[in-house]
């Protein structure tokens, strides 16, 4: 039963659109369902403040104990079970403050001094994204391993490399592998990017204009885990838009990676190449052809992620040649943004699964049509003897044309980077040295504090 009941409930900010209007519907769009995901973050976006207004006297330091307890009740409901917003509220911001107010009535009613719903929902993103992207480094280091032991066990094994789709030169499953580890390694980089892009507290800014208030937003900083302050409030929300895109730029480059992968992996697998195996675990079969082994899995994962890399294009143009402040168009970022999230996560986890069912073949290299992957071996064999590369380079081209090239013996590759020395332990160093950088825990161990009541 309500306690303290608001007046025009649908329309806490001071709008005239009511809940049973048509256009309700087209101004709160699919807001309702993306909100239940930002329920934590907004509850402890707020919580923050709540402390903030009790420490600058804005708020009593009664009415502010009594918000922050009962904040703390509804994280830990908003963080163990699905949050259902009702029709009649525009998001969760304003349902959260109706919770509130429904039960400490005038104390609820003060939450919201010292801020504009514009710098509540671009902090809400904001801790949302941060644990996002920390939700996605455990998988992405998953699939770092895999690709890392796959290649140590087939560093020995060879496999032709292609250029243009033609057999070109000598490469290994070895090197194979670990190039998508080194190029998850430079994901790693986009997703640091992301993160101190987003880790900027964007809190006390209001509507972009400051707040006549003597807000602290130096304390909601530090109580909430940010490692940076957003000082100009015009930037900080023109910043909404270009930090959600760098957001899904870092998406992008981790599906450009998947989806790479995977292209491999179809092609590889189909009899003409013959490389891998896969098991039938992570393959479908044909409705009429018996003999078929369809790699679905990895063709779905190709498709996701080549999706995927669209997003910082869609990103783009929402918030195209808006002029500076906020607009409602940046509302609409939500719905691309926080899916895609989601489909990345499910395609890491799929990408992991797949490479756990992957059998190298062996001997491939033997076969007759391969032979011609050795003449830059050859040539570079004459240069060493003493040959120009030119002349070298003529001779063989003259054996492979007349059908009487001979591959030479095998040649030994020392050279960092080559089939002889992969350097799996450089690119190990490579891509920790880069995630810890991140300060992921910074963030978590903060709101964790928060949220315990021990700040």
């Amino acid at each position: 039963m309500q306690k303290y009941p608001l007046k025009n409930k649908s329309c806490l900010w001071g709008g005239q659109v009511q809940s049973d209007k048509p256009q309700w519907g087209f101004l709160t769009a699919s807001d309702r369902l993306h909100d239940q995901k930002l329920f934590w973050a907004d509850i402890a976006g707020t919580t923050a403040h709540i402390k903030m207004l009790g420490k600058s006297s804005i708020m009593s330091a009664e009415e502010s104990n009594q918000c922050i307890a009962l904040l703390c009740k509804l994280y830990k409901k908003a963080t163990t079970e699905p949050i259902h917003i009702p029709e009649t509220y525009e998001d969760i911001h304003s349902y959260l403050e109706f919770l509130l107010t429904n039960e400490l009535g005038t104390a609820g009613e003060r939450i919201h001094a010292g801020r504009s719903r514009n710098d509540q929902v671009l902090l809400a993103v904001r801790l949302f994204l941060r644990r996002e992207l920390f939700k996605l480094s455990a998988p992405i280091t998953r699939v770092f391993h895999l690709l890392s032991e796959l290649a140590e066990q087939t560093m020995a094994l060879p496999m032709p490399g292609y250029t243009h789709m033609q057999v070109a030169m000598p490469s290994s499953f070895g090197l194979w592998f670990s190039c998508f580890a080194e190029s998850l390694a430079d994901d790693v980089l986009a997703l640091e990017y992301a993160y101190a892009s987003i880790n900027q507290n964007p809190l006390g800014t209001a509507a972009g204009y400051g707040s006549s208030f003597r807000v602290n937003r130096e304390l909601t900083s530090g109580l909430l885990g940010f490692r940076e302050l957003h000082i100009n409030p015009i930037y900080a929300q023109m910043s909404r838009g270009r930090s959600e895109k760098s957001v899904a730029v870092a998406i992008s480059s981790i599906a450009a990676t998947l989806s790479k992968l995977a292209n491999d992996i179809c092609l590889y697998s189909g009899q003409d190449y013959g490389f891998i195996h896969l098991d039938e675990e992570v393959c479908t079969g044909s409705s009429i052809m018996p003999h078929k082994k369809n790699p679905d899995l990895a063709e779905l994962i190709r498709g996701h992620c080549n999706v995927l890399q669209n997003l910082p294009n869609t990103i783009t143009l929402l918030a195209l040649n808006l002029p500076t402040g906020y607009h409602r168009d940046m509302q609409l970022i939500k719905a691309s943004l926080f899916p895609a999230l989601d489909n990345l996560l499910e395609c890491l986890l799929m990408t992991e699964l797949l490479l756990k069912h992957i059998t190298v073949a062996d001997k491939v290299s033997g076969h007759e049509k391969y032979k011609n992957i050795y003449t830059v071996e050859a040539v570079n064999m004459l240069v060493k003897e003493g040959m120009t590369f030119r002349k070298a380079y003529q001779t063989i081209a003259a054996k492979v044309k007349t059908e009487s090239f001979m591959p030479p013996p095998h040649q030994t590759h020392s050279h960092t980077g080559s089939m002889g020395k992969p350097d799996l332990q450089g690119l190990k160093k490579k891509f920790f040295s880069r995630l810890e950088k991140i300060p992921f825990h910074e963030g978590e161990q903060a709101i964790e504090r928060l949220m315990n009541n021990q700040t």
